[in-house]
């Protein structure tokens, strides 16, 4: 990599610098969007004691899941996990620590990170579970006015970053600039911003220059290695309906 070339050739190279006990985001929405390869590397290269910030934790046998087989994840921030036995098994055990998110905020609280903004207030969650951290302590709560003028609850959310963040994209330039194919973005783009290291995925890489400018999500200025992937895209739940007789 060389100058405001962002291209790595090889996904050793790309994770170069991911130790045991970092947190990492990983983009993606079930298995859609979701930076294959890159997690294929962190199994191969058997990093432990991971923090994961993540939708959810992919299947048992792909994406996320992977990592959960391996018992390379010890903490999991996220929102749903429904579509994993394994997750469900070290939850229930003990061996997984998991601190649920509510969905929309998740996704902020990884803005705001990347945004620099420390906390937001949000009335999400006030009145339950989700307003007390892991240990049972209380979050701060406060009230404001909402648009209506109404007296309302809100809850004290830190915002969240990385150590690493590993991005799908579709198409970039070599100066990183991104582009996402439709709702396969779902939480990349703002993971992009968040880290300390950030490693893109994509499935094509043009000069600085091809891409119309209008049509870049997120600036290269965020990314730190770009890589092609090559992705085998599973669906996570096949549904075929039986045609009716004629």
């Amino acid at each position: 990599m060389a100058g405001l070339n962002k291209v790595i050739t090889s996904y050793y190279d790309a994770l170069d610098g991911l130790h045991d006990g970092m947190t990492v985001m990983a983009g993606g929405f079930g298995l859609c969007g979701i930076p294959e390869g890159l997690i294929g590397e962190v199994a191969r290269k058997g990093t432990k004691n991971l923090t994961c910030i993540s939708n959810n934790a992919g299947v048992d046998d792909f994406g996320l899941g992977i990592l959960l087989a391996n018992h390379q994840i010890s903490t999991m921030i996220a929102s749903y996990v429904g579509e994993n036995d394994e997750f469900e098994r070290q939850y229930l055990t003990g061996e997984l620590n998991v601190i649920f998110t509510p969905q929309g905020t998740l996704a902020e609280k990884i803005r705001a990170g990347g945004a620099g903004i420390p906390a937001f207030y949000t009335p999400t969650g006030y009145g339950t579970a989700v307003a007390q951290y892991p240990d049972g302590t209380p979050k701060e709560t406060r009230q404001f006015k909402d648009i209506h003028g109404n007296t309302k609850w809100y809850v004290l959310e830190e915002s969240l970053t990385a150590d690493f963040a590993l991005v799908k994209a579709w198409k970039a330039d070599t100066y990183g600039n991104l582009i996402f194919n439709k709702t396969a973005a779902n939480f990349n783009p703002m993971m992009v911003t968040a880290a300390r290291t950030t490693v893109v995925e994509v499935e094509d890489i043009v000069e600085a220059g091809q891409l119309d400018p209008n049509d870049i999500h997120v600036a290269g200025i965020y990314v730190d290695r770009l890589i092609v992937g090559t992705f085998e895209k599973r669906i996570e739940q096949r549904t075929v309906k039986t045609a009716a007789a004629v």
